[in-house]
């Protein structure tokens, strides 16, 4: 029985970056063996095992034959007999098939460690080209990279053409897609995942309605990018820069998407996107199963960040309806997410990345102004029911009238 550490734990390593989740690699030994010396079983379709003290993941040495469509459809044998070079050669990239023994004795048969110094995304064989999941994931390595100066090898990127053509990246799961972009959107550099996407033709296939943004121009000025897409680019990138949540990333990629609806004889202007791209969200969050604070944010972005654009010019009443959308009265958080990202969309244009926003701590102020409308003297004076809430809303149209003339002063 021989023990290795692969994958992420020695391409972290040897980039000199920090090294979390541990993977480990038994070559020589049976299932037998490995419950004799107490690991604990958890693989259903191949031998994995969880360590007895550490609690970290050893799988058996593997091989792997494509019998089917999607990322499951593959037949797994794992024997004494298989070798390390075996194993390695069913992985993804080449910086991903390397292994280190207990001594750091690096076994590199397909050239990782190569790779690594000329910053290349590289497949490792021409199997990849089955597991349409790899599309997503080299995309997303390509995010997380990209600060280091890491491409993919136009090779790569060939075989992930031919993927996103073959009809397979369709059985994909929407739970599986949606890790992988879930993930990716959290990277440093999440533009370059959709970029990686759309130059392979994936983008096109998963996110149609993203896809369709690119060449379409908008207003010079409000967009010095002028293209949509671009500007989409931008604005997810301004979301990474602040460390924004996964949420503000999600619906920063999805807020302009009714653009795509626009007739182009009304191009540069998009009157109504807004509503015209509700539908298209919804549909995007559908496909992927999309978490459910990431969803409504989505919407509400979609739906209301030219209201945050304008927050200064709204008349009371449509400030008033602003913050009921939101429900500020008991998710606060999400209106605030809601005004980061429509703080991004105003950065997220060419020259503009520095603007400032009053826009935002005018929002803020209008709904502490809004929530600082106490309910109990209403309640003190007989309003119950229906009438209460009609008084509570008169009350805070009255606080929102107020703020507003305090600070237009």
């Amino acid at each position: 029985m021989r023990i290795y550490k692969v994958g992420g734990a020695v391409r972290d390593r040897l980039l000199g970056k920090p090294v979390t989740d541990i993977d480990w690699v038994v070559v020589g030994a049976t299932t037998e063996e490995m419950l004799a010396k107490g690991f604990r079983p958890v693989g259903a379709d191949f031998p994995v095992f969880l360590h007895p003290k550490s609690g970290e993941e050893y799988a058996l040495a593997r091989t792997e034959r494509k019998s089917g469509r999607g990322y499951g459809g593959f037949t797994f044998h794992a024997s004494p007999e298989v070798t390390l070079e075996e194993d390695l050669i069913r992985r993804d990239l080449t910086i991903n098939a390397m292994a280190e023994d207990d001594q750091q004795n690096l076994t590199d048969p397909y050239h990782g460690q190569r790779d690594l110094e000329a910053r290349l995304l590289r497949h490792v064989s021409p199997a990849f080209a089955e597991d349409p999941l790899r599309v997503l994931r080299v995309a997303r390595f390509a995010a997380r990279y990209a600060t280091l100066g890491f491409t993919v090898a136009p090779e790569t990127l060939a075989l992930m053409h031919q993927l996103s053509e073959s009809g397979e990246l369709e059985a994909l799961t929407p739970e599986r897609s949606w890790k992988e972009i879930s993930r990716a959107l959290l990277e440093d550099q999440p533009q370059v995942f959709v970029e990686v996407l759309r130059a392979c033709g994936a983008l096109k296939v998963l996110m149609p309605e993203v896809d369709a943004l690119f060449g379409i121009p908008q207003p010079p000025a409000h967009h010095p990018e002028i293209d949509t897409g671009a500007h989409t680019l931008s604005v997810l990138q301004q979301a990474a820069l602040h460390k924004q949540p996964l949420t503000v990333r999600w619906a920063c990629l999805l807020h302009d998407l009714g653009k795509g609806l626009t007739p182009e004889d009304e191009w540069p202007r998009h009157i109504a996107h807004e509503f015209k791209g509700l539908k298209l969200i919804k549909a995007v969050n559908e496909r992927f199963k999309v978490p459910r604070d990431c969803q409504e944010l989505a919407l509400l972005v979609g739906e209301y960040h030219t209201h945050g654009h304008r927050a200064l010019e709204l008349k009371p009443s449509t400030l008033l309806e602003l913050l009921q959308s939101f429900d500020i009265y008991r998710r606060p958080q999400r209106f605030e997410e809601f005004i980061t990202a429509c703080e991004m969309d105003a950065r997220g244009r060419k020259g503009l990345e520095e603007r400032s926003y009053p826009q935002a701590d005018y929002l803020r102020g209008a709904a502490t102004a809004a929530r600082s409308v106490a309910v109990q003297p209403l309640l003190e004076k007989g309003f119950k029911g229906p009438e209460l809430g009609e008084e509570i809303k008169r009350e805070r149209l009255k606080a929102l009238k107020a703020y507003k003339e305090a600070t237009s002063v």
